[in-house]
C-alpha cells in the first residue's frame, strides 16, 4: 500500500475515501476519533482534540501529518497531503491511469468549479448553518457575496453541461459533487431540481457505493 489515508468517517473524509475508491488504489485507513464529548459531521470542523499522550496515535498525526488536527490527509509515498480538494486533485494527478484530471478542454471548468465550491461554497454553506447572515456591507469583503448568489452560481454550474467540467466524470465532480449531496441532505442547499439531478447521476457511481459502505461500517464500529 503506498497510500496511508488519515479520516473521520463523520467527517469530509468521506469525499477523499470516494476518490480513493475512484482511482481503484490499495490504501491504509487510519480512523482518528474524536473526543466522546463532541460530535463531528461533513460540515463541522472536523477537528481533532490535541492529545495529552505523546504515544498517542493522534500525536503522531499533528506533529507529523497536519498541525491543525484536521481529517482528512494521506500520506503518499512519503508526501503528505492535506486540504480535501487538493488531496483530489493530487490523486487524479498521481493516479493518470483512472482518467480522472482534465483534459486541455476540460481544465478550464475543472479548476473553476472545484476551487469555487472551496471557497464561497464551502464558506456560504458553513455561515449559512451557523445561522450568519451578512449585512450588505459586509458582503463586500466575504468571498462569497451573498449565499443566493452562490446557490445561483452553483445552480448554473451543474446544469450548463453533464459533468461539471464538461461531458464526462471527472476528480472536480466527486469534490464538487460531494458539497452538492451534503448540501441537499442536511439542507443547507435549497432542494432545486438541478442539484437533485446532479447528485443522483454520482451517487450510482460504484465507487460512490463503495466508499459509503465503507465509511457507514466503519460508524458502526465507532458506536
Amino acid at each position: 500500500m503506498t497510500i496511508k489515508f488519515y479520516t473521520n468517517p463523520n467527517s469530509r473524509g468521506r469525499m477523499v475515501r470516494w476518490m480513493l475508491e475512484e482511482i481503484g488504489c490499495a490504501y491504509e485507513t487510519v480512523v482518528l476519533d474524536y473526543e466522546r464529548s463532541s460530535e463531528g459531521d461533513p460540515w463541522g470542523g472536523a477537528a481533532l482534540q490535541r492529545p495529552t499522550d505523546v504515544n498517542d496515535e493522534r500525536s503522531t498525526f499533528f506533529s507529523e501529518v497536519n498541525p491543525i488536527g484536521k481529517v482528512p490527509a494521506i500520506e503518499h509515498e512519503g508526501r503528505i497531503i492535506s486540504e480535501s480538494a487538493a488531496i483530489c486533485a493530487y490523486l487524479a494527478e498521481a493516479f493518470p491511469e483512472a482518467l480522472l484530471s482534465p483534459t486541455s478542454e476540460e481544465r478550464a471548468d475543472y479548476y473553476r468549479w472545484m476551487f469555487f465550491a472551496a471557497g464561497p461554497v464551502e464558506q456560504a454553506v458553513t455561515n449559512f448553518r451557523a445561522g450568519f447572515t451578512p449585512t450588505t456591507s459586509q458582503e463586500f469583503f466575504l468571498g462569497y457575496g451573498s449565499y443566493e448568489r452562490m446557490v445561483d452560481q452553483l445552480e448554473w454550474a451543474v446544469s450548463a453541461k453533464p459533468y461539471i467540467a464538461g461531458d464526462r466524470f471527472t476528480a472536480a465532480d466527486v469534490y464538487v459533487g460531494s458539497h452538492v449531496g451534503w448540501g441537499l441532505g442536511l439542507q443547507t442547499l435549497p432542494g432545486r431540481q438541478a442539484f437533485v439531478d446532479y447528485a443522483q447521476k454520482l451517487i450510482a457511481r460504484p465507487a460512490y457505493i463503495s466508499a459509503v459502505a465503507k465509511d457507514n461500517e466503519l460508524l458502526a464500529a465507532l458506536k
